[in-house]
C-alpha cells in the first residue's frame, strides 16, 4: 500500500449496478418502479394482562417468500430479526420530546429496545418453496428489513385482545407503538364505555 502511495495510484474501485427495465413516471403513475416484491404472512398469537399491560407472544408463524434462497439459514436469520425490529416498532419503542423539542429516549437507558424475552415463546419461520424469483440471482430475492412489517401481526393480536375487554363491539382507542400504558388506557377506556353501554 505504501508503494501505491508513493506512486500515487488509487487502491480504491467504485462500481454501480444499473437494474434494466425499471422506471416510474410520476406525472402518469405508471411504471414499473422495482425489479420484485417482497412477500410475507405472518400470524402471532398474544396473552396480556389488562390490568398492567404486559404481554406475552405465545407463538408467531411467518412464511417468507425469498425466491430460490441462496442461504436460507441467512435468510431465515434475516426474516427473524427483521420481525424482532419490527416488535420494537410495534411495542416498545416510544419516541418522546421534551416541550423544547429534545429527544428524551435517545439511548438504551431511555429507549426499550426488544430483548430476550420479547420475542416469540414458540417462534417458526420458514421459506416458502418453489417459486423461483426470475428477476435476480439464481432466482433468489433479497430479505433485509421487509419482515419488520410482519410484526404488525402482533401489534394486531394485542389489539384484538384489548378489544376483546369491550366484546369486540369497538375499536380500541389504541396506536403504535403498544406500550404499556397505551393498552391499560385502552382497556379502561373500553371498560368504561361498555358499563355506560350497558347501564
Amino acid at each position: 500500500m505504501e508503494l501505491m502511495l508513493l506512486r500515487q495510484v488509487s487502491l480504491s474501485a467504485e462500481g454501480f449496478y444499473a437494474v434494466p427495465g425499471i422506471g416510474w413516471d410520476k406525472e402518469k403513475g405508471w411504471g414499473h418502479p422495482f425489479n420484485y416484491y417482497a412477500f410475507g404472512m405472518c400470524v402471532t398469537e398474544a396473552e396480556v394482562d389488562m390490568l398492567t399491560g404486559a404481554h406475552r407472544l405465545l407463538r408467531t408463524d411467518i412464511l417468507y417468500d425469498a425466491g430460490d434462497s441462496l442461504n436460507p439459514a441467512v435468510d431465515i436469520g434475516q426474516v427473524e430479526g427483521g420481525y424482532v425490529q419490527g416488535l420494537g416498532w410495534c411495542t416498545t419503542e416510544e419516541i418522546l420530546w421534551d416541550e423544547k423539542g429534545r429527544l428524551l429516549t435517545h439511548s438504551p437507558d431511555t429507549y426499550k429496545i426488544p430483548a430476550v424475552r420479547d420475542i416469540p415463546e414458540d417462534f417458526r419461520v420458514a421459506l416458502l418453496e418453489g417459486y423461483a424469483n426470475p428477476n435476480a440471482i439464481h432466482g433468489s430475492k433479497a430479505v433485509a428489513e421487509p419482515p419488520l412489517m410482519l410484526a404488525l401481526s402482533a401489534w394486531l393480536a394485542i389489539k384484538d385482545a384489548v378489544s376483546a375487554v369491550g366484546d369486540h363491539e369497538r375499536e380500541p382507542d389504541y396506536r403504535i407503538p403498544a406500550t404499556n400504558e397505551i393498552i391499560v388506557l385502552a382497556a379502561a377506556r373500553l371498560r368504561t364505555l361498555s358499563s355506560k353501554a350497558h347501564a
